[in-house]
């Protein structure tokens, strides 16, 4: 489905990423890991098109991503979360979730997707008048998970959608992300728990100083390979 291939990206003329070699399947959980800096970020960056490659390929579905516009890569059907939730605080919570339903395919099944995110996200219900900049970081985390869902993605791309909540909003947020996988989008998954992002994929990648250095299934990485990730050390 998603095909990263020697992709190497730069800010500045400094190299962030560098080889990457990265596949995602039709269905497919796959988790990111890696310490700050380790260039996570920025590979979902350059899979959106917000960041553009000094080396390789991306390709999706037959397409090249690296030619595409960002707009055009979402409406591809690949939808990325960014960290630090951003959703528009002068919308209410309503209307955040239909500008994630502005794509033509999404915008016909607007009604269906909202009822069903409301029945996944009570809470979000009760805020729907609510303007988004008013609520908790929690909340906020949700609209931003459910505006996504909204848009009928065939891959998403999550970048740290547990970081700042209290541990029971945590738990709530990979509940729904559970249910998202089940409904068919593939899923790559940038978390700061390890655990959590071991539990949910299928396949993990580790990364470290923008290079891979695990590739394999969750089973495979033992916890000193995990704190070797995140302590920059070799595994």
């Amino acid at each position: 489905m998603i095909e990263l291939a020697g992709v190497s990206a730069s800010y500045r003329k400094v190299p962030a990423i560098r080889d990457i070699d990265i596949r995602v399947g039709e269905g497919e959980a796959v988790g990111l890991l890696g310490a700050n800096g380790a260039g996570k970020s920025t590979t979902l960056r350059a899979i959106s098109g917000l960041v553009k490659l000094t080396a390789g390929r991306i390709t999706f579905e037959g397409n090249d991503l690296a030619a595409l516009s960002p707009y055009r890569i979402a409406e591809l059907g690949i939808a990325h979360v960014p960290e630090g939730r951003q959703v528009f605080p002068e919308m209410t919570a309503q209307e955040n979730l239909e500008m994630g339903s502005f794509a033509p395919r999404a915008k016909a099944q607007r009604a269906q997707s909202l009822e069903l995110v409301y029945a996944v996200f009570p809470r979000l219900a009760e805020r729907r008048s609510q303007l988004a900049g008013t609520m908790s970081g929690g909340e906020q985390q949700m609209l931003a998970l459910a505006r996504t869902y909204v848009q009928h993605p065939k891959v998403v791309l999550l970048d740290e959608v547990s970081m700042g909540l209290a541990p029971k909003i945590v738990d709530e947020i990979f509940d729904y992300l559970r249910r998202l996988a089940e409904r068919g989008p593939a899923l790559l998954l940038v978390e700061q728990y390890a655990t959590r992002a071991l539990e949910l994929a299928d396949y993990v990648y580790v990364l470290q100083k923008g290079r891979i250095s695990f590739a394999g299934e969750p089973s495979e990485l033992d916890n000193r390979a995990i704190m070797a990730s995140y302590l920059g050390a070799a595994p």
